[in-house]
């Protein structure tokens, strides 16, 4: 039983790491696209408009964030509705500019900021709110097939689902894990033999 338990939080724990790694990836890049943009619009074009600039930016790194997390971060676990899936992306980061740029606005217009520099930190500090909050609605909410027909995602929701029907000393294998004769070393389990 614990030797389960323990198995089933190290698959989850490292399932969970991996598409950290690189949701942190694309998001450091688009993190650099909505800062640098923003950065550039606050001391050009758009000096007096600073939770716009900010609005644009998040807007742009969006768009950039969409397309890599579909066909990178989460390519397992996209959806067959590109449609629906667009919607709530777009959704989700609809919330997460709110924060970001919310907070560029509280920061001006509660607080009384006109210093640009501020004004840009009071924006880095919304977007790793909003990244936090991005990350657990993609990986639930946009990105959610199942995967059982993968082998090396077989066990994703396994890792986090009791079976009630199974005994103790007793491991109750997927068809796509029991059809493999080499045990992928990142799933939990023990060592497949053969």
């Amino acid at each position: 039983m614990i030797t389960t338990l323990t198995e089933r939080l190290r698959g989850l724990a490292s399932l969970f790491w991996r598409e950290v790694a690189k949701f942190g990836a694309v998001g450091g890049v688009a993190f650099i696209i909505d800062n640098g943009l923003t950065y550039y619009l606050m001391h050009g074009p758009m000096t007096d408009s600073e939770a716009k600039a900010r609005f644009v930016g998040a807007s742009i790194a969006t768009v950039f964030s969409w397309i890599a997390n579909r066909f990178w971060t989460f390519r397992h676990r996209r959806q067959d509705n590109v449609l629906r899936e667009f919607a709530m992306f777009i959704l989700i980061n609809g919330i997460g500019i709110g924060i970001s740029t919310g907070f560029t606005a509280l920061a001006k217009y509660s607080f009384g900021v006109t210093d640009k520099n501020m004004l840009f930190a009071a924006g880095v500090v919304g977007i790793l709110v909003a990244t936090v909050v991005r990350f657990f609605a993609y990986r639930f909410l946009v990105f959610n097939k199942e995967l059982d027909e993968e082998p090396e995602f077989s066990h994703d929701h396994e890792i986090i689902e009791r079976h009630p029907h199974t005994h103790p000393g007793v491991t109750v294998k997927s068809p796509a894990v029991q059809s493999r004769a080499v045990k992928d070393p990142e799933l939990p389990g023990p060592p497949a033999k053969g």
